[in-house]
C-alpha cells in the first residue's frame, strides 16, 4: 500500500468509508461523489496505478463483486468503468472500478462514442501485431 494514497488509507481504515464488501484482495464502498444512487467503487487492496500494475490474482474477484453490487442496488442499467491515466480520466492513482447505475437519461454516466472510420487493411495488420503479443 502507498502511504499517501487515499484509497490505501480507506482500506486501512484511516479514512472512513461506506464499506459494502471486503475480502483478502478486494474492498468495495460507495462513492462519496456519486453520478447516481448506488455508485460504488471496487478496488484491489494491492496498490497499483494502472490495471497492468496489478497481479492477476489480485483481480480475480473484481467483476464478481461488481456484479453483486449491481444486483444489490437493483440497477437494471449500469456501467462498469475503469480508467488508466490522466487523459483517460483517472483521478485517483490506485486502480478502481466504478459500478454506476444508469436509472434514467440524466443520472449516471454520460458519454459519447466517437467512432472512427476503419481501413480494413490497416485493421488486419494491427490485429496480427496484437494477436502475436497475446
Amino acid at each position: 500500500m502507498a502511504a499517501a494514497c487515499i484509497f490505501c488509507k480507506i482500506i486501512k481504515g484511516e479514512i472512513p468509508s461506506f464499506k459494502l464488501f471486503e475480502s483478502q484482495h478486494i474492498f468495495a464502498f460507495l462513492d462519496i461523489n456519486p453520478l447516481s444512487r448506488g455508485h460504488a467503487l471496487v478496488i484491489p487492496k494491492y496498490h497499483g496505478e494502472k490495471l497492468t500494475d496489478i497481479p492477476d490474482e489480485q483481480l480475480r474477484e473484481i467483476l464478481p463483486v461488481a456484479k453483486k453490487l449491481a444486483l444489490a442496488t437493483g440497477a437494471e442499467n449500469y456501467n462498469i468503468l475503469q480508467n488508466n491515466g490522466r487523459i483517460a480520466h483517472q483521478v485517483v492513482d490506485h486502480v478502481h472500478f466504478h459500478m454506476i447505475p444508469k436509472p434514467n437519461a440524466t443520472e449516471g454516466l454520460s458519454m459519447t462514442w466517437p467512432m472512427q472510420p476503419t481501413d480494413m487493411n490497416k485493421l488486419k495488420s494491427y490485429f496480427e501485431e496484437v494477436k502475436a503479443k497475446m
